[in-house]
């Protein structure tokens, strides 16, 4: 694509700073994005990765058993392992081998040849500068490449190009991007890297600055040669040694100044970290302000994303230095975020600013201001002498502009915190119900139930069931009166009485051989009709049942009659 040529519609533009992470399982059981990877193509990540300098855990080569199943299980684990350690790496993560790795589909395209056709594009309409050679990875990110340059008539003059492509925070239109891309040429500050060319298109942006032989802040850290490819300079430093506390103080001053000047002008920028600050001489001078216009995504990112009260640019920026500073002290990035405990420092004023801007309660309650940093102890004391006085005209439309773009960014990053939140409690959830604990609670709390389930069953099916024999024997017999006796006849005469079982039937019996009918007769239930009578016995009504029901003790002993 040429230089000046719109971008094709509905290009996807990716956030290159989004951590990937791996896990191999059974094919079956995947449902994101699979890839297919042989032993050999961890074999080639892994020589490819060995200009970090980093011992990477991955399982030696095997010929003969290879095929075996513990030796396949064991190799899954090793291999599991392996992308875990590139993954929690936070510049191995971020390099492209390891991208392109895990995701081909979105990172197949070769960048180095992108640009270049881009910078050739460019140097047709202007032929007084020159490509010396490309700068392979001196940066961190895929989509911005570097080319060492000259000018014709000062050919011992350096100068260095950067091209970068869009990123997904770009909200500006592309008439306020382009005008705002070639305003920096302007930017005039004592602690801002001065840029010497700036044009840009609808697809990407280039600049052009003098090249710096001593390199950036990170470099004098990590003591590096800034030509060097990104991994090997930074990945495992040598020797590790902060800087002076007076060097401490005075970078740290000089940065916070320009980043009061940058928000007062309400330019997001975001971006800070050690890779981003030029030295020259003793003075600290901010690089790529074009970085917030062109939409790129912060090196610190993923760091300053899990935590919801780091929610605008000006508290990205405070957190940022506080990675910086960190590296300034201890000659290294902070292995996790936030900080529990920090080591000793060389004075506790520094510590003091680290934990306002890194500890647990610092990410959890929010970050303080630029203005609360300078008013601390550590920079409060520290005198600045420039002469240069500071110029930035940016138009009023312009600015306008460029508050819009950074509520989006800001919105954008709001978005994306809460989906990390929500992911993490579902993963929290997941872990403590798939634990070995819960699952014996579980267990036992199902038998639990099961028991009292079936308890309860039991108890109701019996209910049941004693409630419609209740029901089947008072439907059929009618009332009778509780208060009314036997008359003394009836008494005097009655060799074995007995009642019927849910029955006021009373059953005299004239022979021996009765008591066996009337026992039989006892022990019966009967519905809606009266047991017949057996030969010898004799239909007795109850006192008081006439009265009540003048039908009844005639009409059941014809019907037992007739059974």
């Amino acid at each position: 694509m040429a230089f000046m040529e719109k971008p094709p519609a509905g290009k996807v533009l990716l956030d290159d700073t989004v951590p990937l992470t791996a896990a191999i399982e059974a094919s079956q059981s995947l449902q994101s994005h699979t890839i297919v990877r042989r032993y050999s193509d961890f074999d080639l990540l892994n020589n490819s990765l060995q200009i970090a300098g980093l011992s990477l855990p991955l399982p030696p080569k095997k010929l003969i058993g290879n095929m075996d199943r513990e030796f396949i299980a064991e190799r899954q684990k090793g291999l599991q392992n392996y992308l875990n350690v590139i993954t929690t790496n936070h510049i191995l993560s971020n390099c492209e081998l390891v991208k392109k790795f895990l995701d081909p589909n979105n990172y197949s395209a070769n960048y180095t040849e992108i640009a270049l056709q881009q910078v050739s594009m460019f140097f047709r309409s202007e032929p007084k500068w020159e490509v010396v050679e490309p700068l392979k990875d001196i940066g961190w990110r895929i989509r911005k490449k570097y080319f060492l340059m000259k000018i014709k008539n000062q050919p011992k003059e350096r100068l260095v190009l950067s091209w970068a492509d869009l990123g997904p925070d770009k909200y500006l239109s592309d008439k306020d991007f382009q005008c705002l891309i070639k305003l920096l040429p302007s930017c005039l500050h004592p602690y801002i890297y001065r840029v010497t060319f700036a044009t840009a298109n609808e697809s990407s942006a280039l600049l052009i600055r003098m090249f710096n032989e001593k390199g950036t802040l990170k470099d004098l850290i990590y003591k590096a040669k800034p030509k060097d490819p990104f991994l090997k300079k930074y990945c495992n430093p040598k020797k590790i040694q902060g800087l002076e506390l007076q060097q401490i103080k005075t970078y740290g001053r000089q940065i916070l100044e320009v980043l009061k000047f940058l928000h007062d002008k309400g330019f997001p920028y975001g971006h800070l970290h050690a890779s981003n600050v030029m030295l020259d001489g003793d003075t600290c001078r901010l690089l790529d302000l074009e970085n917030s216009l062109l939409g790129l995504p912060a090196f610190y990112r993923s760091y300053f994303s899990q935590f919801r009260k780091i929610n605008t640019l000006e508290s990205v920026d405070v957190h940022c230095f506080g990675h910086l500073l960190y590296e300034m002290t201890y000659g290294r990035p902070p292995d996790s975020v936030p900080v529990d405990s920090f080591p000793p420092a060389p004075s506790m004023a520094v510590v003091a600013v680290l934990e306002s801007t890194l500890s647990c309660e610092a990410c959890k309650n929010g970050m303080p201001t630029v203005s609360r940093l300078l008013q601390m102890p550590l920079f409060s004391d520290v005198l600045l002498t420039t002469s240069e006085k500071p110029q930035f005209k940016i138009p009023t439309k312009l600015k306008e502009a460029l508050r819009i773009a950074k509520e989006c960014i800001e919105k954008r990053l709001i978005e994306e915190q809460k989906q990390i939140h929500q992911h993490r409690r579902l993963t929290r959830a997941q872990s403590h119900h798939g634990s070995e604990e819960e699952r014996k609670k579980r267990k036992i709390l199902a038998r639990k139930k099961s028991k009292r389930s079936a308890l309860e069953n039991s108890e109701e099916h019996s209910a049941k069931y004693n409630n419609s024999n209740n029901s089947g024997s008072g439907a059929s017999s009618p009332l009778t009166s509780p208060s009314s006796p036997t008359p003394p006849s009836t008494s005097a005469a009655l060799g074995l009485s007995k009642r019927c079982k849910e029955r006021d039937i009373c059953i005299t019996s004239t022979s021996s051989t009765s008591t066996t009918t009337s026992s039989s007769l006892a022990s019966c239930e009967h519905r809606g009709t009266c047991p017949a009578l057996v030969s010898g016995c004799e239909w007795r009504e109850p006192r008081g049942l006439a009265q009540l029901y003048p039908e009844f003790p005639k009409r059941n002993f014809e019907e037992s009659q007739n059974l």
